[in-house]
């Protein structure tokens, strides 16, 4: 879909913001370009807007070289947020984001009722903030509007310039898991530029990781943690990556331990054969815990017995979900389901095992094998 090829831009000062760039993202992926300031990737990202143009090299958007397109018909079918969001402050938020509907040529009732639509997707009621005006909205929401408007014409392509900098850490991480959401639903292909490798790490399907105007690794983000290509790069991503990773390490079915099993309405054993067993409705779905001292000596049904669980999630979760759970509410260990089947029990995570999966993930991509298949008794 984008398709960079030995591109370079050189000022007349011999100031070389980039150099020799030549990368290619793929049609519904996201790509995140991280790096210091002034390394080279928002120069990166405005060249295939033609907001800047390149001194050498080629640029390829949906198989047409850029070059051969009129700049104002480009920018129009490419979406572009950026940090500051840019919305107009004398037009309604519904107004805003109808407004490339209306310079494509959209009658103003489907330019609306576009907007709408979008409002809808990006979590704003159309009809609490159409009628409003951005300086009535706050930072978070001012940006859905940006992401909303960015989206308004169907673009194949959308530019994202640290479009979530501007707001505090707590709404930050909402629209960033917004925006997640968002991306699995229009799968548009992003280049999304930020400065914090958490952010990129989150986001990306993979990481341009930016020196001074070269990238210095592309990859998936498990592998620029867990593989660093170069000694800037290990450095860039930090001494803490193990811990970074776990936000891009899932839970998989393999890593759970399988501990004892009752049921809610099965007499109340009297050994369990451990300290604790896990409880599940008659269709085998998770309903909670019992403790080995509750069933000795107890009497009726498991259900008489039982607490709920309150540590559980989805196979798939992150480990830093896991992780963060665990803490949460103080547990050993936690409940993981299946989320297709209605909370199907699947087992559970404790913290050694959390440990064990970040170390086969690792080494996976170390080995270049599946997870799964790594032996760690033969890793030092």
């Amino acid at each position: 879909m984008i398709r960079f090829e030995h591109v370079t831009k050189r000022y007349a000062d011999g100031t070389t913001a980039v150099d020799d760039l030549s990368f290619e993202v793929a049609e519904g992926e996201l790509v995140t370009l991280v790096g210091p300031s002034g390394c080279g990737k928002t120069t990166t990202m405005k060249m295939v807007n033609r907001l800047i143009e390149p001194t050498e090299g080629r640029i390829w958007v949906d198989g047409q070289d850029i070059a051969d397109t009129d700049p104002v018909r480009l920018r129009r079918r490419i979406g572009y947020v950026i940090q500051q969001v840019g919305l107009f402050p004398h037009k309604t938020v519904l107004e805003n984001t109808a407004t490339v509907p209306h310079l494509l040529g959209v009658k103003r009732a489907a330019a609306r009722a576009r907007a709408a639509e979008l409002l809808e997707l990006v979590g704003l009621d159309p009809a609490v903030h159409g009628d409003r005006y951005p300086e009535q909205l706050s930072g978070g929401q001012r940006q859905r509007v940006g992401v909303a408007r960015a989206l308004a014409a169907d673009p194949p392509v959308l530019l994202m310039d640290e479009p979530f900098g501007a707001v505090d850490p707590v709404v930050r991480e909402r629209l960033q898991s917004e925006f997640l959401k968002l991306q699995s639903e229009v799968r548009k292909t992003v280049l999304f530029v930020t400065h914090d490798i958490e952010e990129a790490v989150r986001l990306g399907d993979r990481i341009a990781v930016y020196g001074q105007g070269r990238i210095e690794q592309f990859d998936a983000p498990a592998t620029v943690l867990g593989a660093p290509a170069t000694p800037y790069v290990a450095d860039f991503v930090g001494a803490d990556r193990g811990l970074k990773r776990l936000s891009v390490t899932p839970i998989e079915a393999s890593d759970l331990e399988q501990p004892p099993v009752v049921h809610l309405d099965d007499p109340l054993p009297r050994e369990l054969g451990a300290r604790w067993a896990v409880v599940l409705d008659r269709d085998d779905n998770l309903h909670g815990w019992i403790a080995a001292d509750r069933a000795a000596g107890g009497t009726g049904t498991v259900r008489d017995h039982a607490r709920r669980m309150e540590a559980r999630l989805p196979v798939g979760a992150s480990l830093k979900r896991a992780f963060a759970t665990m803490l949460q509410h103080d547990a050993g260990w936690i409940a993981v389901t299946d989320p297709d089947e209605e909370g199907r029990f699947l087992g559970v995570l404790t913290p050694a095992k959390l440990h064990e999966a970040l170390r086969r993930s690792i080494d996976a991509d170390a080995q270049a094998v599946r997870r799964r298949d790594v032996d760690l008794e033969n890793v030092g």
